[in-house]
């Protein structure tokens, strides 16, 4: 690991100007994904910020009737929290299928948001890597690529993004809060990871001098028919091939509105709200969740040892579906 300056943040203020005015900067809460990738020499901030001090680890009540989580509340806790588990239980299960319990327990909400890929080339120094060094080259297009991409790709990158939390977070529409220099705002959760594009090294659209304060849980958490569902190598710590997290709003075996997600398919959590809509007041069928995992899909690309995640991923909707609507 090479040397760094540590800086300790006492509020939220301070920490914006301390990630504004320090050069190659980063903030470190639980450190559970930045210390790994420092240690290989994949990032290598000059400076290190920490937000620990600042107060973020509570879970209130929204005036709307959400729930808002702290940016530095931990996995653990959040998982485990009542009206989480009672009002988002989506959530709960999607945080409980990832990762360990050691690391849930330290790992925070916000920094679980901004994780890197785990693409085998990202972490591997001695590869190209256009996400890792822009320009270099993606090693995983022409090499061993079966974790990677099949949705939302480009010729820059395939790598796809890791968290579980963050595909709950999406089926359910969650808000983040940032704050800089300039200002606080609202990122909805759609727009807050990005797609690789010609700039894979970007993560997300949160700006260099911005921090995350709390991700917003809007009022519906879609508590009576949901399912999240993972499909890995092992049956614990490790990264999904394919996950799904889906939320129907049901009157009697009709649905009102769907959301799914998948997990383990693109650079960012991957909604599709035109093949959600496909679902709006039509019955709870098997064949109706088969046109929707078809449209889904329609236009997913397979590389050399990951074809097999396309219909994996059409099987995954197909199943979480009829879990959610509670359907033998």
């Amino acid at each position: 690991m090479r040397p760094f300056k540590f800086i300790k943040a006492e509020d939220v203020d301070s920490a914006v100007s301390d990630i504004s005015t320090n050069e190659q900067a980063k903030f470190i809460a639980g450190g559970t994904n930045l210390l790994d990738l420092m240690k290989i020499d994949v990032m290598q901030p000059r400076n290190i910020i920490d937000i620990t001090g600042l107060g973020l680890n509570k879970i209130e009540e929204t005036g709307e009737g959400g729930l808002r989580l702290g940016a530095l509340v931990t996995n653990a806790d959040t998982a485990y929290h009542e009206e989480v588990h009672k009002k988002y239980p989506i959530l709960s299960h999607a945080i409980l299928a990832g990762a360990s319990p050691q690391l849930r327990n330290k790992a925070t909400d916000g920094g679980n948001l901004l994780q890197r890929t785990r693409c085998y080339y990202f972490y591997d120094t001695t590869t190209p890597c256009n996400k890792r060094e822009p320009g270099s080259g993606c090693s995983a297009i022409n090499g061993y690529n079966r974790m990677h991409a099949i949705l939302g790709a480009s010729e820059k990158c395939i790598a796809v993004h890791p968290s579980d939390m963050c595909v709950a977070l999406a089926a359910l529409g969650a808000v983040v809060q940032v704050e800089g220099p300039e200002a606080k705002r609202a990122i909805p959760f759609d727009n807050f990871h990005r797609l690789p594009g010609d700039e894979p090294e970007k993560d997300t659209n949160l700006l260099a001098d911005e921090i995350i304060t709390s991700i917003d849980l809007p009022p519906e958490g879609f508590a009576e028919n949901f399912a999240y569902l993972k499909n890995r190598d092992r049956a614990s710590y490790a990264f999904a091939l394919v996950s799904v997290a889906v939320g129907l709003q049901m009157n009697n075996e009709k649905i009102e509105e769907a959301r799914i997600a998948l997990g383990g398919v693109a650079h960012k959590p991957w909604r599709d709200k035109k093949a959600e809509a496909l679902l709006q007041n039509k019955a709870a069928t098997m064949e109706n969740f088969q046109k929707v995992a078809d449209e889904i899909l329609k236009e997913a690309k397979g590389y050399t040892y990951n074809k097999f995640k396309i219909e994996l991923a059409k099987r995954s909707i197909v199943r979480a579906l009829m879990q959610a609507a509670k359907i033998d």
